[in-house]
């Protein structure tokens, strides 16, 4: 679906998410959606006639379909763990802009309202629970690969927050790096403090 000056809804959506990471569910305004979009307030309107609610709903659902595609699905289906767990690394660190781009997920998670609680809860648990099912078929017990898939979510939620927080993306990319040689796939050994 394409907008008000040839945009996409995806673009739009994409814009409006910027907004939400850099000023949250309870500083995003319309003013600031205006800006990003470049669309004026009754064109906000018009493809989102609930406002910000919807906007973030939206949001949501767009940023879950990319990770069922990018990040879960290769994860559940690869028949060689080691193909959809590359992958989850890779799409992670692409998504995440090698740590300079926040979890929108995650932020909204720590939010006054509590709107998204379920659909940001089954995010986190549908990305355990694959990453557990992917480090099952490499040969781990259950109960070591649900400990293991929630160390690395968690791992890479934290090393996000740290990068941002500190300024260096490079914190992310140890971290990603760390557990891919944890799990015995091949790392690009990135580390900034040699």
């Amino acid at each position: 679906m394409t907008g008000s000056g040839g945009r996409s809804r995806t673009a739009i959506l994409q814009n409006i998410a910027e907004v939400f990471r850099q000023y949250g569910y309870e500083g995003a305004s319309l003013s600031r959606f205006t800006a990003a979009t470049g669309l004026g307030k009754g064109s906000l309107y018009n493809f989102f006639p609930e406002g910000k609610k919807q906007m973030a709903d939206e949001v949501l659902e767009h940023i879950q379909r990319w990770f069922d595609a990018e990040i879960f699905s290769p994860l559940e289906t690869e028949e060689d763990p080691k193909v959809g767990l590359t992958a989850m690394f890779e799409g992670t660190k692409e998504y995440f802009r090698s740590g300079q781009r926040i979890c929108l997920m995650g932020l909204l998670a720590l939010s006054v309202d509590t709107s998204f609680a379920m659909q940001i809860r089954n995010y986190f648990l549908r990305w355990q629970e694959s990453l557990s099912q992917a480090l099952q078929r490499q040969g781990r017990s259950k109960s070591d690969a649900v400990d293991l898939s929630e160390e690395i979510v968690s791992g890479i939620q934290g090393a996000l927050v740290l990068a941002h927080a500190r300024g260096e993306a490079d914190v992310f990319k140890r971290r990603l790096e760390a557990f891919k040689l944890r799990l015995d796939l091949p790392a690009d050994h990135y580390d900034e403090r040699q």
